[in-house]
């Protein structure tokens, strides 16, 4: 995608602080600079009758964009109603467009003929996801919802919703859904399950079971399609015949059976396309990714010799089939709305540069000129830290290590992770042995994170899995005097697997030897660390679960020697000697921590997609921030009043 430059606001928005009692104080306390992150990314896309329909992700209220296929551009945008930044689910039923959204679970119905557009139905409370859709031979909606992990049945002609049981105890998604004449079938996440459902009266079977979460099934005529991991599950309707086939690539990405019997899949994270039909033994490559890096949320054929695709960054590549070769259409130049995003996570370069990330892109403010960019980023940057005139990102979903040059914004990759390493929570660098840190959660329904020691010249990596014994790692930090990365834990795991601890430990890991120093559970039940820093001799450790509590644990001793309570979780950092940390909840906050914690700031919002952030310029108090989903420098001067915008 070519870099595109963004028509943001240049001119700040200025708020007053309380008048205070210092001439320090009566400086503007926060300056707005417009949206941090504008996006066209997106989840849910199908095609109908010469058009596609594509869905945004990240955006506030929902956008639905229709593409006339001629033409190549964009002929409407439409925002859905109520409380949905997105949706992944879209199905087509006799002539209209059916959108399941979240985190509001909803379904909507858009009719192109009239460009109506309605919500249908709420499946559950905020927080859940409509994460499929599938229409049966007679036009009956069927959907997958999290995290209550069933299946439903929509009357498009009464409007009656039927739930079916539990396909599986504990289940929280259902993942993929597919229907024919008789039967609905069920991806199950956790449990990794295909399940298949008697229409008539809500019999359930069990037809297989995945190495992981089954995430997108298909009808293939007498048989049902589902991707499970890197392997393809390819098995009768009757649970018979079941047959097997792994991808190359880390992830069976989307499937597209043809009308010729030919199934088309990628792989991820690379993109590249392959084919596959019933008793093969491996997928053959049909050509090289027509969008490297990146998602496929669609594929169809739209004649013999043209596939179609639609991608998570929002993009659209035709293929020549024959040839091999593919164009690419940037959805933002077609005419896709951008809207702003929750970015995924900041980085200042003083005197320079803010680099903001979001999904697919990173946003840069240049400091200099007051001037936007945007370039693109395969796929959500989870942690950024800067090296020399490169900064580096850990990527989720694919556990990538990239470079970014800050002179050109040339992306370079250092390559994956692997062993099951795909949910990167945080990177560091520690300038005693000049290497990367990485800390991450498993792919799937594991319990065992890991800390990676990443060389930002060569890319080899040394990957310890269960440095903290069933547990994520999601807490970081560096002591760059002694070559010491501080690890905090996670027992809850990401994929669902029962925990098997029930407090989360803090470790202290040596870079130079790649052995464990120690670990210590500081505080008895508490679950989850989201974040560590490190401040003379005290290691700062916040906490998600119970969230918002926090302690000072003296790393030479291991005591307790302060604790509090802050309005929720989020993110500290260290400035001018002393510790500030940047929470969730009550409105969004900042804090000054210590003896007496000093409440600095409120009312910052809570529009961060992972946890907020503070980023200090040196030598002042103030701060790069979000307000709202705006970029913001806020003052945060411990002698001024609590800033409110």
């Amino acid at each position: 995608m070519p870099r595109l430059l963004l028509a943001l606001l240049l001119v700040p928005t200025v708020f007053l602080a309380t008048p205070a009692h210092a001439a320090t104080c009566d400086a503007p306390a926060i300056t707005r600079y417009g949206p941090a992150s504008l996006t066209s990314a997106l989840v849910g896309a199908t095609v109908h009758e010469g058009r596609a329909y594509i869905v945004g992700r990240g955006q506030k209220p929902t956008l639905l964009s229709e593409i006339d296929l001629a033409t190549r551009k964009v002929i409407r945008n439409v925002r859905l109603p109520g409380e949905s930044e997105g949706g992944w689910a879209t199905t087509v039923s006799r002539g209209k467009i059916y959108i399941g959204t979240y985190p509001s679970p909803d379904l909507y119905s858009f009719d192109p003929a009239t460009g109506e557009v309605k919500r249908l139905h709420t499946f559950g409370a905020y927080g859940g996801f409509v994460w499929t859709l599938a229409t049966a031979p007679d036009g009956m909606i069927y959907l997958g919802t999290s995290l209550d992990g069933r299946a439903w049945e929509y009357d498009q002609d009464t409007g009656a919703i039927k739930r079916f049981d539990v396909l599986a105890e504990g289940e929280r998604y259902v993942r993929g859904i597919s229907a024919d004449a008789e039967y609905v079938y069920a991806g199950l996440l956790d449990k990794a399950k295909l399940m298949r459902i008697t229409r008539a009266d809500g019999t359930i079977k069990e037809l297989a079971q995945g190495p992981s979460g089954l995430v997108e099934l298909a009808d293939h005529g007498d048989r049902v399609l589902a991707t499970s991991g890197r392997e393809l599950i390819d098995i009768r309707k009757d649970g018979t015949d079941d047959r097997r086939t792994t991808i190359p690539g880390a992830w069976l990405d989307m499937i597209y059976p043809a009308p010729d019997g030919t199934v088309y899949a990628t792989s991820g994270p690379d993109g590249t396309l392959y084919r596959y039909r019933t008793g093969d033994t491996a997928f053959t490559k049909v050509a090289d990714a027509p969008s490297p890096g990146d998602g496929t949320r669609k594929m169809q054929l739209l004649d013999e010799r043209t596939m179609l695709g639609i991608t998570g960054s929002g993009g659209m590549w035709w293929l020549d089939l024959r040839t091999g070769k593919a164009e690419l259409l940037d959805l933002l130049e077609a005419g896709m709305e951008a809207s702003p995003e929750k970015p995924q996570t900041m980085l200042l370069v003083p005197g320079r540069a803010v680099y903001i990330a979001g999904h697919f892109s990173m946003t840069v403010r240049d400091l200099r000129t007051g001037e936007h960019r945007r370039f693109r980023v395969p796929g959500e940057p989870k942690g950024l830290v800067r090296r020399g005139d490169r900064i580096y990102a850990a990527i989720y979903p694919s556990g990538e290590i990239i470079a970014i040059d800050i002179r050109t914004d040339e992306v370079t990759s250092l390559g994956f992770l692997g062993h099951d390493q795909q949910r990167p929570a945080d990177i560091g660098y520690d300038p005693l042995t000049d290497k990367l840190v990485v800390v991450t959660s498993p792919l799937g329904s594991k319990l065992n994170g890991a800390v990676s020691v990443v060389d930002p010249d060569t890319g080899e990596k040394d990957v310890h899995v269960g440095v903290l014994p069933d547990q994520s790692v999601i807490g970081l930090a560096i002591d760059p005097k002694r070559g010491i990365a501080y690890l905090g834990g996670d027992v809850v795991g990401p994929g669902g697997a029962p925990p098997t601890r029930t407090t989360a430990q803090v470790a202290a890991f040596d870079l130079r030897t790649r052995t464990v120093l120690w670990r210590a559970e500081p505080v008895a039940g508490s679950r989850t660390v989201q974040d560590l820093e490190l401040h003379d001799g005290l290691l700062y450790t916040l906490y998600k679960r119970p969230a918002g509590a926090w302690i000072a644990l003296d790393v030479a001793g291991r005591s307790i020697e302060q604790q509090g309570r802050l309005s929720f979780h989020g993110t500290m950092t260290v400035h001018r000697g002393r510790v500030f940390a940047s929470t969730y909840r009550e409105g969004g906050n900042a804090y000054l921590l210590g003896p007496e914690t000093r409440h600095l700031a409120t009312g910052l919002g809570e529009e961060w997609f992972n946890v907020p952030e503070l980023h200090f310029e040196p030598g002042s108090w103030n701060a790069w921030a979000l307000v709202g989903r705006d970029l913001a420098k806020i003052r945060l001067d411990p002698r001024c009043p609590k800033v409110t915008p």
